[in-house]
């Protein structure tokens, strides 16, 4: 079963995962992001390029020629750990940018999730909560809320 984090309290949760794949790509975990709403991902996408001016994530979407030499995937198609390439041979990490659990998720080791304070965040976040919890996945929960903004 795959590890799922879940980090609740996000002020901005594009923003937030944008700091946590950079943070990511910094230790060398190969990131793929998930979300199937095509403008969700594509506003992601344009955000880490944009998000912090001395940042440089390399990032493409799975099917793009550069995909098998970038270390940050974008897809809106079900995600699966073979469409990275997994450079260096470190576990694919998912990050879930979608509403619903990714029916995929037991094929990674481990799964991330940022929630903002937004309620229409904070529900569909419940749900996927307890679909990986009656899934058998191991959870853990992360309080961004009482973190000062870097």
């Amino acid at each position: 079963m795959a590890r799922i984090d879940f980090a609740f309290g996000a002020s901005d949760r594009l923003r937030t995962t944008c700091e946590v794949v950079r943070k990511h790509y910094q230790q060398q975990h190969p990131v793929l992001v998930y979300c199937s709403q095509a403008e969700l991902l594509t506003r992601f996408d344009q955000l880490l390029w944009a998000f912090d001016p001395t940042a440089f994530i390399p990032h493409v979407y799975v099917h793009d020629p550069l995909a098998s030499c970038t270390p940050v995937l974008l897809t809106t198609e079900p995600p699966e750990p073979n469409m990275h390439s997994n450079v260096g041979n470190q576990p694919v990490w998912l990050v879930n940018l979608d509403p619903d659990c990714p029916t995929t998720t037991h094929q990674f080791d481990r799964v991330l999730e940022i929630v903002s304070l937004e309620p229409n965040d904070v529900e569909p976040a419940r749900q996927r909560w307890m679909q990986y919890k009656n899934a058998g996945h191991e959870l853990h929960a992360h309080d961004l809320s009482t973190r000062k903004p870097t």
